[in-house]
């Protein structure tokens, strides 16, 4: 569907942008691949999306070398970035239903000394539930609020967007 159409125009534009990108520290990397997706038509996720990604390149600042501390305030910084594009809620049928658990589940591991590793296991389980989660919910936020009760059931596109990044970044670690 359309939110398929979009995610994917969105993550080759971020593959575009780290390939061709001339700066490699994580800022000015994050920041540029955020830019590229903003743009991205097809409703809020380019824009909420893109918001997420610039988010996550505030809360790096100027450390070239990441842990988990510091990629729990990246995900917060995200998070941030995120809610101030959109009023969503959990509960409201939304990648917000996947962020919010992901982003506290992360903070939660940072601040027990977990590794990188562990943290975002438990970030991309929680992105996961919320994901599913969703099926419960009536959508509020989109084109699908206008389906009313009839999006009762069916899992969010969106929450399960983000529980699928969740998951890239946990893959993507060596």
């Amino acid at each position: 569907g359309d939110h398929g159409t979009t995610i994917a125009r969105a993550m080759g534009i971020a593959e575009k942008v780290i390939e061709e990108a001339e700066k490699k520290e994580p800022k000015g990397l994050l920041k540029d691949v955020g830019w590229g997706v903003m743009g991205v038509d097809g409703g809020a996720t380019g824009p909420l999306l893109g918001s997420f990604l610039m988010g996550l390149s505030d809360g790096v600042g100027e450390q070239d070398v990441i842990d988990c501390r510091t990629l729990a305030a990246m995900f917060e910084a995200g998070l941030a970035g995120v809610r101030r594009q959109s009023k969503a809620q959990i509960g409201d049928k939304t990648m917000m239903d996947a962020l919010v658990p992901a982003v506290d589940a992360l903070r939660q591991a940072a601040d027990e000394g977990k590794s990188i590793k562990e943290a975002l296991h438990k970030a991309a389980e929680a992105a996961e539930n919320g994901a599913v989660s969703t099926k419960e919910f009536r959508a509020r936020f989109g084109r699908a609020k206008n389906l009313g009760e009839r999006t009762i059931g069916c899992q969010d596109p969106g929450a399960t967007s983000i529980a699928l990044i969740f998951q890239g970044f946990l893959e993507g670690l060596p």
